[in-house]
């Protein structure tokens, strides 16, 4: 009996970040298919290309963050606070620096397949920037957004570790385009 009301609880924790995620991928959904990211494509050929990879690595690089920090709550280690906590701080420095070194990796790879596929593409500098501008703001964003809402969740007696992975994916998707529409405004204002 004890593993039907373990597999509840799990259930009865993620439906409603489920159903969150729904919407947020709906919202971010209809963010991409604006006018406004539409011929931010155009304008920056290439940017599609790397568009998948970059909302992928948002929840690679968070959830294992989150994770990290959700473990730490679970066994001690971790205060359910924003204070300075030498653990807490080493995740979030490490998974802010791989947030962004990976950000302006995608936009060479990017460049550079394009180049030897002889297909169109954005100037390097170009596809940097727009990569390097919504890098930071989705870090910032996402380290801030997951902590306040795994701190939450725990001390609400809610499992982190159920909500981690959807939250993740869904600011992910929400901000990361969002934010690469503000790029792309910022870039195009720039060059």
């Amino acid at each position: 009996m004890e593993a039907r009301q373990e597999a509840w609880r799990i259930y009865r924790e993620s439906l409603p970040i489920l159903a969150v995620s729904l919407a947020g991928g709906i919202f971010a959904g209809s963010v991409l298919g604006s006018e406004g990211m539409t011929a931010g494509f155009e304008r920056f050929p290439g940017l599609l290309l790397l568009l998948p990879a970059f909302l992928a690595t948002r929840g690679n690089v968070y959830g294992a963050m989150g994770a990290r920090i959700s473990s730490g709550l679970h066994q001690g280690m971790i205060d359910p606070e924003f204070s300075w906590d030498r653990r807490l701080v080493n995740a979030v420095a490490a998974s802010f620096i791989n947030g962004i070194g990976i950000s302006v990796v995608i936009a060479v790879l990017s460049w550079g397949i394009l180049h030897v596929l002889g297909r169109e593409s954005a100037r390097l500098v170009e596809l940097v920037g727009i990569m390097l501008v919504s890098g930071v703001l989705t870090s910032v964003t996402l380290i801030f957004g997951l902590l306040g809402l795994v701190f939450a969740s725990y001390e609400y007696g809610l499992d982190p570790d159920n909500l981690i992975g959807p939250i993740v994916t869904t600011l992910g998707d929400i901000f990361g385009v969002v934010f690469l529409f503000v790029a792309i405004t910022v870039v195009g204002g720039i060059f």
